[in-house]
């Protein structure tokens, strides 16, 4: 005899639906596991990396640019007499900025041109203002990670450092750099007014048709202006990174590619 309100196919529906349960648990614990390792990828790698030996490239002899708008730039710094501002700043990203930071400090420091260096993060979205470095991991926040250069105009030319900047990192890779990936490690200029865009945009073009039309490359790097107070210097802990640890982790692609 039937119950009240109880159809005689449901047995087989409940049964259906017990067999069903286990493989709808493994498919969610799945989705929140797949979650989980995409946010922490990029944190555990740099933890890891820690305890593993540097694959940190020799440092070459830096020679002079090769494009004819850092060329002319450095033979103007030779002969000029002109008074210039004591400071100038420059902001670039090309991937993990332990080595972004480390690279520019040992071509131009010592007398050079640097006179300082920090990393952080800019060109992140208007909503996040002053992120830590794991909101940024996550790649919600738009920003990348990034070498604030101090530079003394008289030594060097905002030119040659953006040269110097194509030099040293792989711009043909969309937000990526060797074995990091996500926005947070794209190929970036922040220019900081127009004339550093114009010459930043000019400098991309000589680069482009001298080093990467030969390779059938086409360089990826994202230029734009950002004021230098959308800049946010990460903690203390990243500062002077490689410095502190010789050992710590290097990007594979921050060597010196001519």
């Amino acid at each position: 005899m039937r119950s009240c309100g109880v159809s005689s196919s449901q047995p087989a529906t409940i049964d259906t639906l017990a067999r069903t349960l286990p493989s709808v648990r493994r498919l969610l614990l799945s989705a929140v596991f797949c979650c989980i390792s995409v946010l922490a990828f990029p944190l555990m790698s740099r933890f890891f990396s820690l305890f593993t030996k540097s694959s940190q490239p020799l440092i070459q002899h830096l020679g002079p640019p090769t494009t004819p708008t850092a060329l002319a730039a450095q033979e103007a710094l030779k002969s000029s007499n002109a008074v210039m501002s004591a400071q100038e700043t420059a902001t670039v990203a090309s991937g993990c900025f332990w080595g972004t930071e480390d690279i520019y400090r040992k071509a131009y420091g010592n007398g050079k041109g640097l006179l300082d260096a920090k990393v952080g993060f800019i060109g992140g979205h208007e909503s996040s203002k002053n992120p830590s470095y794991e909101e940024v991991c996550t790649g919600r926040t738009g920003h990348a990670e990034a070498t604030q250069i101090q530079y003394d105009p008289s030594k060097v030319s905002y030119a040659e450092l953006i040269e110097f900047f194509y030099r040293t990192h792989d711009p043909t890779q969309l937000n990526q750099q060797g074995n990091d990936r996500g926005t947070q490690y794209r190929s970036a200029v922040f220019a900081h007014d127009q004339n550093q865009l114009d010459i930043a945009k000019k400098v991309t073009e000589e680069v482009q048709k001298k080093h990467f039309d030969p390779k059938g490359k086409k360089i990826v790097t994202q230029l734009e202006i950002r004021k230098k107070e959308d800049f946010f210097p990460a903690d203390d802990y990243h500062q002077q990174y490689l410095i502190n640890n010789p050992n710590g982790y290097h990007c594979s692609t921050h060597k010196y590619w001519w």
